[in-house]
């Protein structure tokens, strides 16, 4: 007996569920009763969770395995299914295509979260609260340009761009923020915050034992 090749079979519609379920499925359609046919498919339903491991979220989605059968059998497939009868112009239907934000960033090396915390930053009337909110900024951009360029970017350099983002609006003096050294970067600042702690704290704690002569002395003796 000559054996039949795969490529004088029909085509599998859904590779995940096997040629035996798609044989199953035409098999099914062929039935007279439409009770019995759908008996046939309950059933088939039940030997796919199964058997398939493809349909493991079955019982989050039971529908999909529904919608499934109706692919296979290429929509042609009378039966009472418990869920709507899919729609074969809906269900295949290709999604929105997602749109891009297509907004303009000035400084593309500071980002567009800058141009919105420029914006913030201009809406708060205390001059004091202004004026730190400019030098969170300034740190901000001095940061992200090291990140984006590698290299560090001059302090006049920031006050002016700082000066055009918020056209004139969030000034500081160049004078002030060197001498201060105000746009220091944030990874220091948080460094600055960790607690150094005592070191006689961590005198029982493994690495920072005191040295301790005589205990030497005596493993000297000892060897």
């Amino acid at each position: 007996m000559i054996g039949e090749y795969n490529t004088q079979r029909e085509a599998i519609i859904l590779k995940e569920y096997g040629r035996n379920v798609q044989k199953l499925v035409n098999y099914i359609r062929t039935i007279p009763e439409k009770e019995k046919r759908t008996k046939m498919a309950t059933t088939l339903i039940e030997l796919i969770k199964q058997l398939a491991p493809v349909v493991k979220e079955a019982h989050e989605n039971p529908q999909r395995m529904w919608d499934d059968l109706y692919i296979i059998a290429d929509f042609n497939l009378d039966i009472d299914n418990p869920f709507t009868t899919p729609d074969r112009t809906i269900l295949f239907k290709k999604p929105n295509k997602m749109e891009y934000p297509q907004s303009d960033v000035r400084f593309k090396h500071y980002g567009k979260n800058i141009e919105r915390l420029v914006i913030e930053a201009i809406k708060k009337e205390d001059p004091q609260e202004r004026e730190e909110a400019t030098i969170y900024l300034g740190k901000l951009m001095k940061t992200f340009y090291s990140n984006w360029n590698k290299e560090t970017l001059d302090d006049s350099v920031i006050v002016k761009d700082i000066a055009l983002l918020s056209k004139g609006k969030l000034t500081l003096s160049l004078d002030k923020v060197r001498e201060d050294n105000l746009f220091e970067k944030l990874y220091r600042e948080k460094k600055k915050l960790r607690p150094e702690g005592n070191p006689r704290d961590n005198r029982n704690r493994g690495g920072n034992r005191p040295f301790n002569k005589n205990r030497h002395q005596h493993r000297r003796r000892d060897q």
